[in-house]
């Protein structure tokens, strides 16, 4: 039988771990690859003492069309690890973990998340959390076997591998969210639920309407739409702003493909920046200690409303790391939010009807909606307006190969503190000032005198540069990354977008 380590298997395949497990293109993402990784998963929680022959794993997945092959494979190397396979349909990521967690068992989401179909990707949890940083080197050197006449020499399965009924897991994810906010929550309200291809797409607006709105159900489609809830289609932003026009829609709700990431669009169809909604989001729990990246909006410090603010690297597993040393007394209430609005609940929270509502420390898209559109502050758009006004923007270059983001960080990061400044300021300062500060936390973060921040940053799970900025105004944050990334790739002698 031959074996294999999964780090050999990570080269050879280019499938490696992101900001959020597995990630590759699906004509790399081989059943052979997917069943690699399941088992090196399986096998390093063996080691840990959780997960035993014989033990469950539940195992969901997005609408992209990789996602049943994908899924097929994953079971199969769950079967020969003498696991037990539970299906748990097409369910958000969230829905899945806060199962998976309940029932203290492993479990895997295959999903890409935004990123467009021709990629994908296997998100793995341990029985009582996200798998983290400091799990992947564990995880990479599992040797595992792949058995004899299993593949293809195209890496597919040789016998399909048929997934089983599939176990409920929405009932209980739906009746969180009821429990919390109680009957009638929404009552008087009109909401469109922009609808795509997102998995959670029928489950986000049952729990809208059950919760007594009236929906207008928007934009469903049968081909994967690729919604970046960080870096908001163009196409996106006509259809808000179209389907807000007639004035009766109260707000608009949607989701990133696998329904971990939140889009809320007030009542002009105007979509709100998911770190803004963040900070709503941690004032209406009540939050003591609030964990996010250094790419979020200041406006979260700006604010004082919260004792304690954290800043980490970009990705969830970053975050919940970090929510984990802030529970410093039973009262604190500590949570994390993403710049894509993903909402970590890292503390147990009292909901409307006095119960209580479990901590749930991995993305979440419909607790940081919920919050907002049933808070007593006013409508979506003045609630952003009670805070203060900055803004940001993102964006990014694509087909951005590995090697040139290596070349790029290299030089920003060259030479002593007073020279990198000097670079900074050689690049943006035309537009942006002199730079002040560099926070080299996760990217190049970069201060300058007019306040405004430039932040660069090789993507984690695709061929990409992302550039996140911050203004006194929507406009010049904009703006700013326009000039930001035509400045980086005059640098790099890259031809102009």
């Amino acid at each position: 039988m031959a074996q294999i380590t999964v780090k050999d298997l990570m080269a050879e395949s280019g499938v490696a771990f992101g900001t959020s497990g597995a990630r590759g293109t699906v004509v790399a993402m081989t059943d052979r690859v997917c069943y690699g990784y399941t088992r090196g998963f399986l096998s390093y929680l063996s080691g840990l003492g959780e997960f035993q022959p014989g033990g469950r794993v539940a195992l969901a997945g997005d609408l992209r069309p990789s996602t049943p092959r994908i899924l097929a494979a994953c079971a199969r190397a769950v079967r020969d690890c003498g696991g037990v396979p539970m299906f748990c349909g097409y369910v958000p990521t969230p829905a899945l973990a806060l199962y998976g967690f309940a029932e203290g068992m492993p479990s895997l989401m295959v999903t890409g998340s935004h990123i467009p179909a021709d990629r994908n990707g296997i998100k793995f949890y341990r029985p009582a959390g996200e798998v983290l940083k400091t799990d992947e080197a564990g995880m990479s050197a599992q040797l595992v076997p792949l058995p004899e006449g299993t593949f293809t020499a195209e890496g597919m399965l040789t016998e399909a591998e048929t997934l089983p009924p599939v176990t409920d897991v929405e009932t209980a994810y739906v009746q969180r969210y009821l429990d919390h906010f109680g009957p009638g929550a929404l009552s008087g309200k009109r909401i469109g639920i922009y609808q795509h291809s997102a998995v959670g797409r029928d489950i986000l607006a049952r729990i809208v309407r059950e919760l007594g709105a009236e929906i207008e159900l928007l934009g469903r489609s049968d081909t994967f739409i690729p919604v970046d809830t960080e870096a908001i289609r163009d196409e996106d932003v006509v259809l808000a702003r179209d389907w807000a026009r007639g004035g009766t829609l109260d707000a608009i709700v949607s989701t990133d493909g696998d329904s971990d990431r939140p889009l809320l669009a007030d009542e002009a169809g105007t979509w709100m920046r998911g770190d803004v909604l963040g900070i709503l989001s941690a004032a209406r729990v009540g939050a003591t200690a609030v964990v996010t990246p250094v790419s979020s909006n200041t406006a979260l410090e700006l604010s004082d409303l919260f004792p304690r603010c954290r800043r980490t690297r970009i990705g969830s597993p970053y975050v919940i790391a970090a929510m984990s040393e802030e529970q410093h007394a039973p009262s604190d209430v500590v949570c994390g939010y993403e710049a894509n609005g993903g909402f970590l609940l890292g503390s147990n929270i009292t909901g409307a009807g006095g119960g209580t509502t479990t901590a749930l420390p991995t993305r979440d898209a419909v607790l940081p909606i919920l919050l907002v559109l049933t808070a007593s502050g006013g409508s979506v758009s003045q609630q952003l307006a009670s805070l203060p006004q900055r803004f940001t923007f993102s964006d990014r270059l694509q087909a951005f190969p590995p090697a040139l983001s290596e070349q790029l960080f290299a030089m920003l990061k060259a030479g002593s503190a007073a020279e990198q400044l000097a670079l900074q300021t050689r690049l943006f300062g035309a537009f942006a000032g002199e730079a002040t500060i560099i926070d080299a936390t996760d990217g190049v973060r970069a201060t300058f005198s007019s306040g405004e921040i430039i932040h660069l940053r090789g993507s984690g799970n695709a061929p990409e540069l992302r550039c996140y900025t911050e203004a006194d105004s929507e406009t010049r944050a904009a703006a700013l990354n326009r000039d930001a990334l035509t400045s980086v790739t005059a640098a790099l002698g890259m031809p102009a977008n």
